[in-house]
């Protein structure tokens, strides 16, 4: 880094000058500690001082409804007012010049705008007023267009290259625009995408009639759309005077969210039209008659309705933070395009050793000067073919080491399109394929649909850089010997080195706060406990669980004996139910089925004190939790080290049950909560309040038809609280060349780093098979079990999840990366299973053991089971 600010051109800030950018972080935002976030054009974070000044400000004064004329309402009134001159005041104008109006945001900003201004139809006297918008625009300015066409204004998207090419015109030529229809240009002062800064000369230039979107005669106004500039720039609209200027505040502040701002040049609010008129907005109307006349304020007659005035007064505490931390937003301007452009020239020196580039980056500028390029890079990763590795895969990648980015075209599809060389009939062509935006559908054809973005925000520092950076080098460029890289610990990432006084401040923080790096186990009970799920026989109805030990090694040499050289044979060596979602397995030697799969498997999961359902990626040691089914005594037993086993009964009683509702995989399920027992227990465990809830047994969820398969109405698939289908197989063939891969060479040979048993338990599958040969069960279409069906559904696409050593809880990226490379950096392993035709009038089972046939298409009629036999125990 310094021989980087060597070597610059121009003089380059980073930090501010008051005090460690460091002790900042630590006093700041300490729960930053071991994350390194790089989203900030997404929003930027707030300060704990800000949160602080301003619940310290509710605390002691009483904040009426402005629309009130008592004391305390006049208090929130004049706070109000004071609020909006200090914003006028941030951006260097007056209430003379600009009125500001509050909005729920920047999209409701723009909105009024198209709503409000006073376009002309065309007609017989002229072709009417038009809409120009940049197409390097966010999502909310293109839709405008919908509005405008309404009026049968016509909407014209003007090229990035078509504005820098535009022919000067003098304003002589420009002509007399009096009695002309009046248009409206609108671009973005910083690209969301690129990053790109584009002239606010612009402005001046439109308006003035020497720079013409389009030729047409009329008077041209300039909306600046600033939302992504000013997090981390200032705008001088003494010097840049547009007429409309939509901002939104969590860009800048990252609190509040939802409140946003249009700016209104004076000259033009006059011309501004209203139809609607809500509360506070009329100075008089009548209810039974068509009379209302509006407020004469110009906010007072926009803003609709009683505005978020809470979140008005926390703007104070946001910029009186944003000055005391910085110093103002030139500062901001100079430290953030300081990191941009280190990474920029970091990444596109990064090579392969035959020479391709790493990264391919989406710029119109060089980063040569914060006047033309924000602290935003866009970017794709390459393998050394040059082809794009998926921009999911990445992001999957970056969680793995708690780096946080953005991917896909952060609603700016226009610069998407125009930086990834998309064409318009191919945005169609893939949303035939199924991708939408927001998605994770990240190449097609090869061919990427979005990137990855990283932004940079006041309070980003140069570890945050490096740590990305080093991401970026460990899981791309391999040491000789085939090793990665050394990457940062978890102490590392984005804070000091360790033996800073920094790094203490921020250890220090995290451990008053009571908290840990997601990558660390700091529970008083979190040492690793070596008790293995115990296997249990469901025969007749099992033992009692707590005398049932002993019995893993059992299974393991049940599984051992079955033939692996016969290859003509697939046999079950294993059966795992999973009672509580993303907890312990529960393996068994021969198990029942239910309607939804394995019975009880997936019927019960950990929420936390919102109702949210948590998975490992959010407390990996959840993994810890180990349930253990009793059929016999109708009871799940649950255990953790450190901890009393508790037991929950397995049915709920329907005349005590309150229902909740909790949502899987984005559907909505109907739960009860277990009670405060089991909340009490889990609490003590996790040290923060969770809660166990179970699916009502009257509630039947159905299985999304996403898989490509033709899927009669009668054999839906009804779910448990499985993710996507009621069953997921595995194959040791499949897991062998993973373990070989993940393999280290030492002068011995081959070192064994991940066991056998140790992988097959990160995929957490309920039916394990010998198998043939690697990833051979992603060509079946059907299986049989006995007299039991299973309609393939499709391959599993992993998450990180997989890196969590299930006996530990401890991360390793080291699976989730190898196994991208095996799969064409498509991370898939498993296959998802339906029941086909399950007859549940007699028991059926799985058992280990038995004889797994798979039927690809082709050979399916050779094969044909009747549906209708009579369910028995599927074993060979």
């Amino acid at each position: 880094f310094a021989r980087f600010l060597d070597s610059s051109l121009q003089p380059l800030v980073y930090g501010y000058g008051r005090g460690t950018l460091h002790e900042l972080r630590a006093r700041e935002f300490g729960r930053l500690a071991g994350t390194v976030y790089l989203d900030h054009a997404g929003t930027t974070l707030f300060p704990q001082s800000q949160i602080t000044s301003f619940m310290k400000d509710l605390m002691e004064n009483v904040y009426g409804n402005p629309h009130s004329q008592n004391i305390s309402s006049k208090l929130t009134h004049d706070t109000v007012e004071q609020v909006r001159f200090r914003i006028l005041a941030h951006f260097h104008t007056s209430p003379e010049d600009y009125t500001v109006i509050f909005t729920s945001g920047s999209t409701a900003a723009l909105k009024l705008v198209a709503e409000a201004f006073p376009w002309v139809s065309p007609g017989p006297e002229g072709s009417g007023s038009c809409f120009c918008y940049l197409t390097d625009s966010h999502t909310s300015v293109v839709g405008m267009r919908k509005i405008t066409a309404a009026m049968n204004v016509s909407s014209i998207p003007v090229r990035p290259e078509d504005m820098w090419s535009a022919e000067r015109q003098d304003a002589a030529a420009a002509g007399d625009p009096a009695g002309q229809p009046p248009h409206l240009f609108c671009y973005p002062a910083q690209s969301n995408f690129s990053g790109t800064r584009y002239p606010l000369s612009w402005i001046g230039e439109v308006k003035s009639g020497r720079r013409r979107p389009a030729s047409r005669p009329g008077k041209w106004f300039v909306l600046l759309d600033a939302a992504a500039f000013v997090g981390t720039s200032p705008l001088d609209l003494s010097v840049h005077q547009a007429d409309f200027v939509p901002i939104s505040f969590y860009k800048i502040f990252g609190f509040p969210t939802g409140l946003g701002a249009l700016l209104v040049n004076n000259r033009l609010a006059a011309l501004l039209r209203k139809t609607y008129f809500g509360g506070g907005t009329a100075a008089a109307y009548l209810a039974g008659d068509d009379f209302y006349v509006p407020r004469e304020s110009v906010a007072e007659r926009f803003e609709d309705g009683t505005i978020s005035f809470l979140d008005v007064i926390a703007l104070k505490h946001g910029f009186d933070a944003l000055e005391r931390l910085t110093g103002g937003m030139e500062s901001v301007r100079q430290h953030t395009f300081t990191l941009a452009q280190y990474i920029y020239t970091a990444l596109s020196s990064l090579r392969y050793p035959n020479g391709a580039p790493v990264v391919q980056i989406y710029s119109d500028s060089d980063f040569s000067s914060p006047e033309v390029q924000g602290p935003v890079i866009s970017f794709n990763v390459l393998d050394d073919h040059g082809n794009v590795v998926g921009y999911s895969q990445v992001d999957k990648m970056a969680s793995l080491h708690n780096i946080h980015v953005r991917t896909g075209c952060f609603c700016n599809t226009g610069a998407c399109q125009r930086h990834l060389g998309i064409s318009d009939e191919m945005v169609k062509k893939h949303l035939q394929a199924g991708h939408v935006c927001g998605d994770d559908v990240d190449l097609i054809d090869g061919q990427p649909t979005g990137s990855v973005r990283i932004s940079f925000g006041y309070m980003s520092t140069l570890e945050d850089a490096q740590a990305f950076l080093r991401f970026i080098i460990a899981t791309r460029l391999h040491s000789s010997h085939g090793q990665p890289l050394p990457l940062a610990t978890p102490g590392e990432a984005g804070a000091p080195p360790e033996d800073s006084e920094a790094q203490n401040t921020v250890n220090r923080a995290a451990r008053a706060r009571g908290s840990s790096s997601p990558l660390e186990d700091t529970s008083p009970h979190s040492g690793v406990w070596n008790n293995s799920p115990t296997a249990v026989d469901a025969e007749g109805l099992c033992p009692p669980l707590l005398e049932a030990t002993g019995t893993q090694q059992t299974t393991s040499e049940k599984a051992a004996d079955v033939p692996d050289g016969d290859l003509r044979s697939h046999v079950i060596t294993n059966l795992f139910l999973y009672p509580i979602k993303s907890c312990a397995a529960f393996e068994v030697i021969r198990w029942p089925l239910g309607s939804q799969g394995l019975l009880y498997d997936r019927s019960w999961m950990v929420v936390n004190h919102n109702g949210i359902c948590l998975s490992q990626k959010q407390e990996p040691r959840l993994c810890l939790i180990q349930p253990f089914i009793d059929l016999q005594r109708r009871i799940m037993v649950i255990k953790a080290q450190g901890m009393e086993p508790i037991e929950v009964p397995l049915e709920e009683n329907s005349e005590q049950v309150q229902i909740c509702q909790s949502k899987v995989c984005a559907d909505r399920v109907n739960t009860y909560d277990c009670g405060e027992k089991i909340s009490n227990w889990l609490s003590k465990f996790f040290g923060r309040p969770y809660h166990l809830i179970k699916q009502s047994s009257d509630f039947q969820r159905n299985a999304k038809k996403k898989h490509g398969k033709d899927q009669s109405a009668h054999t839906t698939a009804t779910l448990s609280l499985v993710n996507e289908a009621q069953y997921l197989l595995i194959n040791r063939s499949s897991i062998l060349e993973l373990q070989q891969q993940l393999s280290t060479s030492c002068e011995n040979g081959k070192e064994e780093l991940f066991p056998m048993n140790s992988l097959i338990s990160r995929f957490r599958a309920n039916i394990i098979t010998n198998g043939t040969r690697a990833f051979e069960e992603e060509k079946w279409d059907e299986i049989s079990i006995g007299s039991l069906r299973f309609q393939v559904l499709g391959p599993c696409h992993r998450c990180q999840m997989i890196c969590i050593d299930q006996q530990t809880g401890q991360r390793n990226q080291d699976v989730f990366q190898k196994l991208s490379e095996r799969r064409e950096r498509k991370v898939k392993f498993g296959v998802y299973l339906m029941h086909m035709s399950l007859d549940l009038s007699s028991p059926c089972y799985l058992s280990v053991g038995s004889q797994v046939l798979p039927l690809l298409k082709e050979n399916m009629e050779h094969h044909d089971i009747p549906a209708t036999e009579k369910c028995q125990d599927a074993s060979s």
